[in-house]
C-alpha cells in the first residue's frame, strides 16, 4: 500500500491507495476522523452516500469492520442525478436521519457520488467532515483528491460548488476488479493527462506497461494509480484554489465538458470525453508549436492505446459554443491548457475562437476516421 500526503493551507491528509483498505475501513476512519471530538460528547452519525449497484456489490466487504451499521443514503447512476434536486433530498434525509455537526460522510462510489458527496457535506450544518472511498479508476486518480466538489446545472458541468476536503481517500485497487472495461479505459485517460501534463516518466511506463494496466495487473495499477494521485496532490499543494497551477488539470477537460453537454452527459464517459478533449488540445499545440508534430503523434497514439474512444457526430461549431460556459474562462476570456513538450504544461488566455474551431475539426474527423 501506499501513503500519499496532501498538504494545503486549509486542509492536511493522506491518501491510501492498495489492497484490502476496504475491509478495515472502520478503523482507519477513526484515525482520521475521530480526533475531532463530537460537540456533546457522543458517538457520531455516519452516513454512507452510494450508488445502488456499488452497495450491491461490496455492501459486505464494506460493514465488515463497522461495529454499528451506518445510515446509507443512495445516489442513482447517472450524470442526470447530479444536481440540485439530489442535493436537496439528500440534505433532508440526513437531517430525518438524526444529522448533526458531529456527523461523518462517506462518499463510496465513482466521481459523481464523490462530488455530489463532498458537497453535500460542505453545506450541511455549514460543514460537516467527510471521506472519500473512490470505487472507479477515475475517481481514485483524480475527482476524489483535491477538495473540488460540486453538482451540475443545466447550463454546465460543475458549475455548483465548492472546496471541501476529505479527511482522507481510501482507494482500495480491488473493487477496480469489477470495474467494466469501459470504465477503467475511461478513467486511465485521467492518468495519461497526468503524464502529458507533469511527469514524463508517468508517460513512459504507460507506453510501455499498457497491456499490464489493461489487463488489471496489480502492481501496474498501483503504480499508475499511485504516481497520478502523487503529481495531483503535488500540484494541489501548490495551488490550493485553482488560482494559477492548478488549473493544469485541467487538460483536455475545456473541450470535454463541452462534449458532455452537447452530448446530455449519456453518450461518453467523462474519461471519454477527456480524451477526445486532450486530442483537441494537442492539435491546438501543435498548430501554437510549443509540442512538435512527432510529440503530438506520439502522445495521441497513447491516448488511442488506452481507448477506444467513442465515436463523434457532432458540428464543430456546437461543440465551440458549449466551451463559453468553461468555469477557467474570466471575463470572456477563454483560458486553454496546452502542454508544453511532455511532461510540462501551461494556461494561454489568447485561444481564437478560429483556432478552437480548427481544432475541434481535427478531433471531430479523427472520431470518425478510426477504424
Amino acid at each position: 500500500m501506499q501513503t500519499i500526503r496532501v498538504d494545503t493551507p486549509s486542509a492536511r491528509y493522506e491518501v491510501f491507495a492498495g489492497s484490502g483498505l476496504l475491509e478495515t475501513l472502520a478503523p482507519r476512519m477513526e484515525r482520521a476522523v475521530g480526533r475531532l471530538a463530537h460537540p456533546e460528547g457522543r458517538g457520531r452519525r455516519i452516513f454512507v452516500l452510494t450508488s445502488p449497484a456499488i452497495w450491491a456489490l461490496w455492501s459486505g466487504s464494506f460493514l465488515r469492520s463497522f461495529a454499528e451499521e451506518p445510515m446509507v443514503l443512495f445516489l442513482p447512476a447517472g450524470e442526470k442525478h447530479k444536481n440540485l434536486r439530489s442535493v436537496e433530498q439528500l440534505l433532508r434525509e440526513m437531517v430525518r436521519g438524526g444529522g448533526d455537526r458531529g456527523s461523518v460522510l462517506v462518499a463510496f462510489g465513482g466521481g459523481i457520488v464523490g462530488d455530489v458527496g463532498g458537497f453535500v457535506a460542505s453545506i450541511f450544518m455549514r460543514g460537516i467532515p467527510y471521506v472519500q472511498v473512490p470505487t472507479t479508476f477515475l475517481a481514485q486518480v483524480d475527482s476524489s483528491v483535491g477538495g473540488k466538489v460540486g453538482v451540475n446545472l443545466r447550463e454546465g458541468k460543475n458549475l455548483a460548488g465548492s472546496f471541501h476536503h476529505p479527511h482522507a481517500v481510501f482507494a482500495d485497487i480491488g473493487v477496480l476488479g469489477t470495474l467494466p472495461d469501459r470504465e477503467l479505459r475511461a478513467g486511465l485517460m485521467e492518468s495519461v493527462k497526468a503524464g502529458i501534463i507533469r511527469d514524463r516518466a508517468l508517460v513512459r511506463f504507460m507506453e510501455e506497461h499498457a497491456d499490464a494496466a489493461l489487463a488489471r495487473e496489480p502492481k501496474a495499477l498501483e503504480r499508475v494509480i499511485a504516481t497520478s494521485i502523487r503529481m495531483k496532490a503535488g500540484v494541489v499543494s501548490k495551488d490550493e484554489r485553482e488560482s494559477g497551477l492548478r488549473m493544469i488539470l485541467n487538460f483536455g477537460h475545456t473541450v470535454g465538458h463541452a462534449l458532455e453537454q452537447v452530448t446530455g452527459y449519456t453518450a461518453v464517459l467523462h474519461g471519454e470525453a477527456v480524451g477526445w478533449g486532450m486530442v483537441a488540445a494537442l492539435e491546438l499545440a501543435r498548430r501554437r508549436g510549443t509540442i512538435s508534430g512527432t510529440q503530438m503523434e506520439r502522445l495521441e497514439l497513447l491516448i488511442h492505446r488506452y481507448g477506444p474512444l467513442p465515436e463523434l457526430n457532432l458540428r464543430a461549431a456546437k461543440v465551440v459554443a458549449a466551451t463559453g460556459a468553461d468555469k477557467k474562462n474570466i471575463g470572456g476570456v477563454r483560458r486553454f491548457v496546452l502542454p508544453v513538450g511532455i511532461g510540462d504544461a501551461g494556461v494561454v488566455e489568447d485561444v481564437t475562437r478560429a483556432e478552437l474551431e480548427a481544432a475541434v475539426e481535427y478531433m471531430l474527423a479523427r472520431a470518425k476516421a478510426r477504424d
